[in-house]
């Protein structure tokens, strides 16, 4: 009776051994012992961050797979992923490794993709993009906070006054007591220079109190800005003209722009020029007219004759007087 007892606790507790390791087996294995595997994608890497065999796979938090293995590759660094059956993943969806706490725990986040899309099969490469590392983050904290503490440590000294210069507070204590009486005198005067601006002495204060003054003022711009313009307008109408005289047009421009004109001006001043020495040097009857006297005695000479001859005719007859003339003359 013993011996029948003493057996069926054995077996019993051989059973109970049996199904704790089947638990434990189903647990570490995902309860998958009994299950169709899935489907396998590959995920390529530059850095895995911790991401290890057995980790999770989920989508917008939802686990659907695990990482099956990892594996060294050409100049990167693959991840074996297991997906469930029954999901679909599209094509344009991005797989990139996050961090589930700050104690390091890591896991594969995978992006929705666009829904409809032509979705990935049985060892497709899902798109993968790099992640933040926490070490490295927690890697740039500390520089910052080393570079603040120095930031801070040379503000205590300008404050705490290393140096043989004294503090901040002590050399601004010493700047005012030294300047007071200037400031003192400097705010005296912008005192009374506020006061006479507000009881309108002075050129600003007539202009700030005066309305009268202001207008004129106003208006005196106006005309500054109306001069301006008929400037602007004058400037405007010159730019015109110059441009007509460079493309030929008017007088000017054909005088300064059109080779044959221009020729015939100066072919015109050459020959004023000849005709003038001829002047200058006594050539030609107007030459002989300017620069010989004789012919000029001459000229008076006769003119006095004819004086004379007319002044005979008043005894005389007409045939007479034309004799008279014509011996007074040749």
């Amino acid at each position: 009776m013993n011996n029948t007892a003493q057996s069926i606790r054995v077996g019993l507790f051989f059973i109970l051994g049996l199904a704790l390791a089947w638990i434990t087996f189903e647990s570490l294995n995902g309860g998958r012992i009994f299950k169709e595997q899935g489907y396998t994608l590959i995920a390529g890497f530059a850095n895995l961050k911790g991401l290890k065999t057995g980790d999770e796979i989920r989508m917008a938090g939802v686990k659907i797979g695990s990482v099956a293995s990892t594996r060294l590759a050409t100049n990167r660094v693959e991840a074996v992923l297991t997906i469930d059956p029954g999901v679909k993943i599209p094509g344009d969806a991005v797989a990139s490794v996050e961090q589930s706490s700050l104690l390091g725990t890591s896991f594969l986040g995978v992006s929705f993709g666009t829904p409809g899309g032509a979705v990935l099969k049985d060892h497709d490469e899902i798109q993968t993009r790099p992640t933040v590392d926490l070490n490295e983050v927690i890697a740039k904290l500390g520089s910052l906070g080393t570079k603040l503490e120095e930031v801070l440590g040379d503000f205590g000294k300008s404050v705490g006054g290393e140096g043989g210069g004294g503090n901040l507070f002590q050399r601004l204590d010493k700047l005012v007591s030294e300047n007071g009486p200037k400031l003192t005198e400097t705010m005296t005067n912008l005192q009374d220079i506020t006061a006479k601006i507000r009881n309108g002495e002075g050129t600003l204060g007539r202009i700030v109190n005066d309305p009268k003054l202001h207008d004129e003022l106003l208006a005196s711009v106006g005309e500054i800005k109306l001069a301006a313009s008929d400037a602007r307008n004058f400037m405007t109408d010159a730019k015109g003209i110059v441009a007509d005289v460079r493309s030929g047009k008017g007088t000017l421009g054909v005088l300064l722009y059109d080779e044959s004109t221009a020729a015939n001006v100066k072919a015109t001043v050459s020959n004023l020029r000849t005709v003038s020495d001829k002047i200058a040097s006594g050539q030609g009857t107007l030459g002989k007219l300017l620069s010989d006297d004789g012919l000029y005695l001459n000229a008076q000479a006769t003119l006095k004759k004819a004086d004379r001859a007319l002044d005979g005719l008043d005894d005389t007859g007409p045939i007479t007087a034309v004799g008279v003339v014509a011996k007074s003359l040749f």
